[in-house]
């Protein structure tokens, strides 16, 4: 008993120290990610719809880049670990981890593709769900948005599903303001005068319409 006590003693005394200093570490890392990620959230100023669903997903997104950070320090805390207490040579486990990795990328580029077109699409407020938007000859009203794809509700109500990573051009209706141009069609008889004063007639009663005034710019 006292030889299997002193065994034990043996191997955790000169292992204690450098396993302590890993857990340390990782730990410290992961509050560093975990601080760092908290910079992506963007807190809803107003208390809007469109704020909120921008809060949600910079939450959602900040919370994927954590997850992953720490999955890939921890792993790396284990490896440090298993050196440590196993004296295994880990190099050779990094190299087909590093190789493993570089045949999924390119197994799985165009996902990947389409991650980080999503990620910069919630970082830069390009759109949220509820806005109108035009990508190449698709419009319509954003219904869903993840990392890897964008759904539209075009206007013939179909739902329009579009790779994140496809999109290279995106037009928003919905932001700030929009322009609307309305062709109108008159007789050769009438004077042009008299057309004016009809739209000028028609566009002061909608300027002055309770329900559509609040929703018009000029």
């Amino acid at each position: 008993m006292p030889s299997n006590f002193t065994q034990w003693v043996d191997w955790i005394v000169p292992n204690i120290l450098p396993l302590l200093g890993i857990l340390v570490v990782a730990l410290i890392a992961n509050r560093l990610l975990r601080a760092l990620t908290r910079l992506i959230v963007k807190p809803a100023a107003v208390p809007t719809r469109q704020s909120q669903l921008r809060e949600q997903q910079t939450l959602t997104l900040a919370g994927v880049v954590y997850s992953t950070g720490s999955k890939v320090v921890w792993a790396v805390a284990l490896l440090g670990a298993l050196h440590v207490v196993f004296k295994i040579n880990i190099l050779p486990a990094v190299t087909v981890t590093g190789l493993a990795s570089v045949a999924v990328g390119f197994g799985a580029q165009t996902l990947i593709r389409d991650v980080i077109a999503g990620f910069y699409i919630v970082l830069e407020d390009q759109y949220v769900v509820g806005d109108t938007i035009q990508i190449a000859d698709y419009i319509g009203r954003v219904e869903h948005l993840t990392l890897r794809r964008t759904v539209l509700r075009d206007p013939r109500g179909a739902l329009v599903t579009i790779a994140n990573g496809e999109i290279r051009t995106v037009s928003n209706l919905s932001r700030d303001w929009s322009q609307a141009f309305v062709d109108v069609s008159f007789s050769p008889e009438t004077s042009s005068d008299k057309a004016l004063q009809a739209l000028d007639s028609g566009a002061a009663a909608l300027q002055y319409d309770p329900a559509s005034a609040p929703a018009l710019v000029d």
